[in-house]
């Protein structure tokens, strides 16, 4: 019974050596988790839940990011989670197209500053919900993927380890909270075919429902421990031949969290791929609209069904707009949080050039997905040339990983002008050695400034 499984694995990391690799791997992702969640926090829907749970707010251990305002629990999950995955700039586990990052540290933070741990356990609670919710996630794509958002389904389960993790539960307490994960877990892909803001809600709801149902489970609260891969449970309702025993084959002697893609871009992670291949061409021939009539792009279908919007009319929908993104990744030369304002929505040049894009299934990319996520550009100039690259992976992958110096780029672009350079870089010191910080709840990061933080040295 693999949740069975999975609940000895949680409890096994409470406790065990964890390798310089995978802590190393792990500050990355909490690093990547401010950069996504410290813009994301002071723009709708977390702006907006903040008005809606205010009887919440104001009280408890845990804090909101970037204000710093208290929270309990179960709030400041659900606030935090959906700021993480609203500017699109949040980490992916490839093999399960899925968003770990928003969901489990999310939860994980929240339930560590609320029970005041040390850094050491949030680490290993990281670590715990990446572990269980990318497995879990692997297992049933890529037909889960069809209908449901996996980070709102499958980040349930994530949230949910490490918040057990957090609360030293043991292994029963974990199985029990991992089955009620299951029968809430939900998110469904009709969120990414509108303006809507329902898609980082699920990843806040995710985190919510991990830490809800871990205080449960401490409580007595039971679950059915068959719902993974029972007749009528997670695997067989939401997936089609879930492959359970891949899922728990190597638990404790391979780390995923040591694979995780870091986003490059600030849109859909289906369209990078194209978007590193355009960038590449634009630079190695010093391309500039003007010079170029058309664009082919092939890719994988899913990556077409999710952004082949080519008629835009607002930010969000920009982001899931491949045509869009790739002209302004032809124009800009990158694709950052301001080609979605006002000023690139409305600009002429870039809604022109849409027009000289062809989208198309390339079915050697198609064959890939999702292990690998692969482009096909091809753009032909003014002058008569056809210039060509094939773009296998995409960078921040697995396999061409942002280094720790363009990581700390990304977290310096995106997080400086919310809450300036000095907290954070103040900031930045403290998760690289979040190891040694004796309470978390004493990391409260502000607009004001980054206060106290408290450390064992």
């Amino acid at each position: 019974m693999p949740i069975k499984a999975f609940a000895g694995h949680v409890v096994d990391l409470g406790r065990i050596k964890i390798s310089d690799e995978v802590r190393h791997a792990t500050r990355r992702c909490l690093i990547d988790w401010f950069a996504t969640t410290v813009p994301g926090g002071v723009r709708p829907p977390a702006t907006f839940l903040c008005e809606a749970l205010a009887d919440e707010l104001d009280r408890g251990n845990a804090a909101l990011v970037p204000s710093g305002r208290r929270a309990l629990g179960r709030a400041a999950a659900l606030i935090n989670g959906a700021a993480s995955h609203t500017v699109e700039f949040d980490d992916i586990y490839r093999d399960a197209i899925y968003h770990p990052g928003a969901p489990v540290i999310s939860a994980a933070l929240a339930l560590a500053q609320d029970r005041q741990v040390n850094g050491d356990r949030l680490l290993r609670a990281i670590i715990a919900g990446y572990e269980v919710s990318t497995r879990i996630g692997a297992a049933v794509t890529p037909a889960h993927y069809e209908y449901w958002h996996t980070t709102g389904t499958v980040g349930a389960f994530g949230a949910a380890a490490a918040a057990c993790l957090i609360l030293g539960l043991d292994r029963d307490e974990v199985e029990h909270a991992l089955a009620n994960a299951a029968t809430m877990a939900a998110g469904l892909q009709q969120a990414f075919r509108s303006d809507a803001m329902s898609k980082p809600l699920h990843a806040g709801r995710a985190a919510e429902t991990g830490v809800l149902v871990a205080l449960a489970a401490a409580r007595g609260v039971t679950g059915a421990t068959g719902m993974l891969d029972g007749p009528r449970g997670f695997g067989n309702a939401m997936s089609r031949d879930a492959n359970w025993d891949s899922a728990i084959a190597d638990l404790g002697q391979h780390f995923n969290i040591t694979r995780m893609t870091q986003k490059n871009h600030g849109c859909c992670g289906h369209s990078f791929a194209a978007l590193d291949a355009i960038i590449a061409l634009r630079e190695s021939h010093r391309l500039v609209p003007e010079d170029v009539s058309r664009i082919r792009i092939g890719t994988y279908s899913k990556a077409l069904e999710v952004t082949g919007n080519d008629k835009p009319v607002s930010g969000y929908e920009a982001k899931f707009s491949l045509p869009y993104c790739a002209s302004v990744a032809l124009i800009d030369g990158r694709v950052r949080l301001n080609a979605f304002d006002d000023q690139h929505l409305e600009d002429r040049e870039i809604r022109e050039l849409i027009k000289r894009i062809e989208l198309y299934v390339d079915p050697q990319c198609d064959k890939g997905f999702p292990k690998q996520r692969a482009a096909v550009v091809e753009m032909h100039t003014r002058d008569g040339r056809v210039l060509r690259f094939r773009a296998p992976t995409r960078k921040g992958d697995p396999d061409s990983p942002l280094s720790d110096a363009e990581l700390v780029d990304k977290y310096r672009e995106l997080v400086a002008p919310v809450i300036g350079e000095a907290s954070a870089e103040g900031l930045l010191d403290v998760l690289w050695r979040i190891d040694v910080i004796d309470d978390v709840s004493a990391l409260l990061v502000s607009l004001s400034g980054l206060h106290a933080v408290g450390a064992s040295n």
